[in-house]
């Protein structure tokens, strides 16, 4: 049985993609900052598959360190890498932006996926074999006025993807960097400091990707044979045809 380990598996396309895994032929290791949803979805897929928790924050490097040492030693093999969690805060102009917002862009959505990566690709090299998943955005394929740090954040996701690929092909390690559009979590609300009508206001008029979609996607990926790597896939919402334009039924 595969072993996987999800960052920002409590919430959105991690929840999602840890509970459709846990119906197929993998182990879990799912990650985040929230005990108590941890705990919760532990209890709920152990019935499914074998499952263990990490409550670590990926933009603190010495936290990463040491969740991952406290893994006992049958579950620090890792075969899939899904580097997911990240974060988008605030839609302000470059001059007026909020530099602690910029932090934890940067930290969560760039450092995050070096410190973990760095601590899980020598025994992927070691057994010849693995995959990594990151999740990058539509934001990496076009830049937006008042997400110009997001998008810069996300581009270099798509960087490191690149250099990660170049690096580790010869050990028979997979890389695919995944790309979504606009997808209903609590990406916006987050981004708009908890402000939920305005987060709403985000995904009306049209149907935006599901987080659910997303994990078929993962799923697919990781499922494949061995001979075969998608190594980058861009999934938007029918409605939308680049970061900046969608098409909205004012009436739905």
């Amino acid at each position: 049985m595969k072993t996987v380990l999800i960052t920002g598996a409590t919430s959105g396309i991690g929840k999602a993609t840890a509970e459709l895994l846990a119906k197929g032929a993998f182990r879990l290791i799912i990650c985040g900052r929230n005990e108590a949803v941890l705990n919760q979805m532990k209890t709920e897929l152990s019935a499914k598959t074998e499952i263990t928790s990490l409550k670590f924050d990926v933009r603190d490097n010495n936290q990463v360190i040491k969740a991952y040492n406290s893994l006992p030693e049958d579950w620090k093999d890792i075969d899939v890498l899904i580097n997911n969690a990240g974060n988008a805060h605030g839609m302000d102009s470059l001059e007026n932006g909020n530099v602690s917002d910029w932090d934890a862009m940067m930290d969560g959505n760039v450092k995050g996926i070096l410190y973990i990566s760095k601590l899980i690709i020598p025994g992927m090299k070691k057994q010849n074999s693995g995959h990594i998943v990151n999740i990058s955005s539509t934001a990496a394929r076009q830049t937006y006025a008042n997400g110009v740090v997001y998008c810069a954040s996300k581009k270099a996701v798509d960087v490191i993807s690149e250099g990660m690929r170049l690096e580790l092909t010869e050990f028979g390690i997979k890389v695919t960097n995944l790309q979504p559009g606009l997808t209903e979590t609590d990406f916006s609300k987050v981004r708009f400091k908890g402000d939920g009508v305005r987060a709403k206001t985000v995904y009306e008029g049209f149907q935006a990707l599901k987080a659910e979609d997303l994990a078929d996607a993962i799923s697919y990926c990781i499922n494949a044979p061995k001979h075969v790597c998608v190594s980058d896939m861009t999934i938007y919402p029918t409605a939308q045809s680049e970061s900046r334009t969608v098409y909205k039924n004012k009436d739905k």
